[in-house]
């Protein structure tokens, strides 16, 4: 009995080039199956590898979101130091409240000083108090964001956008600073004697 198998009529040849390459491909990509396998130390080195890379991803986006944390920091000090300098709503507000009871109180008032005191001066005092706190909030939040990353990652900077808002904002919040304490001590008229 003949046990060898004859190819089928419309098969091509056995030997045919075809078959030999598809062959060839077969054996090598069965090498490379063999030396993956044979190699873990290499795909545990790929996923260091791409687990290094997330990490860095990581720490980019946390250093863009601090980025953006410090920026709109800035911009808020810079704010509160203007909005304090051209006096705020809540000031304002305050003060008129400390002149209407004063205009009450006046009433009662029997010197000249007492009325100026009673009309004018704690509506002043008020006013520069109110300022002057908003004006050291907006000093203290520009002096955070500047000394933030020298207590964060080592090597880590502030872009200059951030940096130079923040400085205008430590100008600006100090000149705030010393013109309500100037305004804050500073005595009211006196009324000259009849």
């Amino acid at each position: 009995m003949d046990t060898t198998k004859t190819p089928a009529p419309t098969a091509p040849e056995a030997d045919s080039p075809a078959d030999l390459k598809k062959a060839a491909t077969d054996e090598t990509t069965a090498a490379d199956t063999a030396a993956t396998e044979e190699a873990p130390g290499e795909e545990l080195a790929t996923d260091l590898d791409d687990l290094d890379a997330l990490d860095e991803l990581e720490a980019a986006d946390e250093e863009q979101s601090s980025g953006v944390a410090s920026g709109a920091s800035a911009i808020v000090a810079a704010g509160l130091g203007l909005v304090a300098l051209s006096g705020s709503w809540t000031s304002r507000v305050i003060g008129e409240r400390e002149t209407l009871k004063g205009q009450i109180s006046s009433a009662n008032a029997t010197t000249t000083a007492d009325k100026i005191e009673a009309l004018y001066g704690n509506a002043w005092h008020m006013t520069a108090l109110v300022n002057g706190v908003l004006s050291t909030i907006a000093l203290l939040i520009a002096v955070f964001v500047l000394a933030r990353p020298a207590f964060g990652a080592p090597g880590r900077t502030l872009p200059a956008w951030v940096r130079s808002v923040s400085w205008a904002a430590v100008i600006v919040a100090a000149i705030g600073v010393l013109a309500f304490a100037f305004m804050y001590v500073l005595s009211l008229p006196v009324a000259p004697a009849a």
